[in-house]
């Protein structure tokens, strides 16, 4: 598109934001494209997010910055603690961000310093009245991954990733018991603890992760051997965990032509392997790095809606939100990936701005290893490429963050060994404590935050959970019987944050924000104070996301009736 020089004149302005010298939104005003398009020069909170995009002017150069991060705390809430951590414990720790002081400082650019997710500060109440339940069922319960997947693979210009399930829409007929796809496409689910407490079903999504290993991990003299697949995937496991031994669903050594269990005999079935310094099959020539998945690993997680069925109960809906993708192109050691953490610091104490390597149709490249790609629904509901400045948004979580393993958050919360391979099961799961902790975590967090939700605005959650002082009604959380009781919404809630994406997704304001809410939020700074620390001292915590998922079996044994007690 052609501007005129008025146009043009006022988007060079706009991008000139993300410039040392220039820290301030500008104020915009009224003109005509050459091709006789309106062009809406309002205020900068005026301007619809898909003119920021057809115009590719920037309108949020610190997008890493999640809307997490502008939560008032009052000194003493705290979310901050589950992604900023600084572990001096363990020296062989490859994550070297330790950014445990930014739960008690803020160090945003000046341009940071501004609360740009306005779409936080909307109430969505009329329109979400406006969109009748059936209408939103039936939105919800349409595959939009299917048609999408068919459209990559009719593009012949298309160069990113075709990342296909077959009936991924539908988990049930898309994996077998363990997990394994049955399309044969050897990605994998696993059964994970969802991450505080964006991810939980009662703040806005449902979701999913599966994992894939590159060819040689699944393979043997140049053939598919799920044996060896299974093997693998544990090592894999019990790389990034730390861990020297770990159940497995069964596993035939004679198989694979390797004692894995220690006992020098080949069997013909073991349900448990001893730590390795190699891989095995195909990949045998590769090491186990500490905390460091092999190259080639990918990660698919799918964001949904919340489903509801006739019974009240809450599920993985059909319809998607996004697909995400991760690959790791090129492996770097420990002291390899402390080269880019020591460059990360020294930009950021030069108030350099966030930078984003784009990849055309592959992504986003995060620079410590791994490719990133992402798609969303369009205004009709059809999933399509993310653009860069919404794709940008992705290394807010999966560069620098303190918490992190290699970048991710899903498989170190993986259920531990053989009940951890199958599709996610909330229903399956109690509230295992972190490793070092002995209460349960998300209790802690609740505590912690002071609500169900960074933004302490989950009143469903506040009426549940909470005691009319405001502190957590311990014995309640305590005595449920897996996580699905404490974080998944009633059907109401459910229905209202779909139609309150919904909207989002009508708007397509993606740049604005992508949580869900339903009234505007009030425990959100739309101004940051640096002078005021987020925390004071004593509400600041050392935290290790990875679980201690023993622990919540022996809870469970000490909780199981014997024959007598039960008769």
């Amino acid at each position: 598109m052609k501007f005129n020089s008025a146009l043009a004149l006022a988007l060079a302005v706009l991008l000139c934001a993300c410039s040392e010298q220039q820290r301030t939104q500008p104020l915009l005003t009224t003109t005509t494209t050459s091709e006789g398009e309106d062009f809406a020069y309002q205020p900068t909170e005026q301007i619809p997010a898909t003119a920021y995009l057809k115009h590719g002017a920037v309108y949020n150069p610190e997008s890493v910055i999640p809307p997490q991060c502008y939560t008032k705390t009052q000194g003493k809430h705290n979310p901050c603690y589950a992604c900023h951590q600084t572990d001096r414990q363990d020296s062989k720790r490859p994550n070297q961000m330790n950014d445990g002081n930014l739960q008690g400082e803020y160090q945003f650019s000046d341009l940071g310093m501004k609360n740009h997710w306005r779409n936080l500060f909307i109430d969505r109440s009329e329109m979400i009245a406006s969109i009748s339940d059936e209408e939103i069922k039936q939105w919800i319960n349409e595959d939009n991954y299917s048609p999408f997947i068919e459209k990559l693979q009719a593009d012949s210009e298309w160069q990113g990733e075709i990342a296909h399930i077959q009936n991924l829409a539908y988990p049930q007929q898309a994996f077998d018991k363990l997990g394994f796809a049955r399309d044969k496409s050897h990605w994998v689910a696993f059964n994970y603890k969802p991450f505080p407490s964006t991810f939980w079903p009662t703040n806005g999504s449902t979701g999913d992760v599966m994992i894939r290993l590159g060819a040689p991990f699944r393979e043997l003299n140049g053939q598919y051997n799920q044996d060896v697949y299974i093997a693998n995937l544990s090592l894999v496991e019990m790389a990034i965990k730390g861990l020297e031994q770990l159940s497995t669903p069964s596993i035939s050594e004679q198989a694979i032509g390797v004692d894995l269990n220690g006992n020098n005999r080949l069997e013909k079935q073991i349900h448990a392997i001893s730590k390795r310094s190699h891989y095995l099959g195909d990949a045998q020539d590769i090491e186990l790095a500490y905390q460091l998945y092999p190259q080639d690993t990918e990660f698919l997680h799918t964001v949904r809606y919340i489903g509801v069925d006739p019974q009240g109960r809450i599920y993985n809906a059909p319809r998607m939100k996004e697909v995400r993708y991760m690959r790791k192109h090129n492996f770097k050691s420990k002291a390899r990936l402390a080269s880019f953490y020591y460059s990360e610091a020294k930009e950021k104490h030069f108030e350099k701005l966030p930078r984003t390597r784009p990849l055309g149709d592959k992504g986003i490249n995060n620079m410590f290893g791994w490719t990133i790609n992402g798609y969303i629904e369009d205004e009709q509901g059809q999933l399509r490429h993310q653009d860069i400045q919404e794709m940008a948004f992705c290394n807010g979580c999966h560069k620098t963050v303190g918490a992190t393993f290699d970048q991710t958050f899903s498989f170190p919360r993986k259920v531990t060994g053989r009940e951890g391979w199958g599709y996610i099961n909330l229903a399956s799961m109690h509230d295992a404590p972190n490793i070092g902790e002995t209460q349960g975590e998300f209790l802690t967090y609740l505590q912690r935050v002071g609500g169900g939700d960074e933004f302490r605005q989950n009143k469903e959650m506040l009426r549940r959970w909470f005691n009319s002082d405001d502190s957590v009604n311990k014995a309640k959380v305590t005595a449920i019987d897996s996580i699905y009781e404490l974080i998944t919404p009633s059907p109401r809630r459910a229905l209202d944050l779909n139609k309150a994406y919904r909207t989002i997704v009508a708007e397509q304001s993606y740049l604005f924000g992508r949580d869900a809410t339903i009234a505007k939020a009030t425990n959100v700074l739309q101004q940051v104070d640096e002078s005021q620390a987020p925390l004071e001292e004593q509400h600041r915590y050392v935290w290790d996301m990875r679980l201690d998922w023993e622990h919540a079996q022996r809870r469970d044994e000490a909780r199981t009736p014997t024959v007598q007690e039960s008769e």
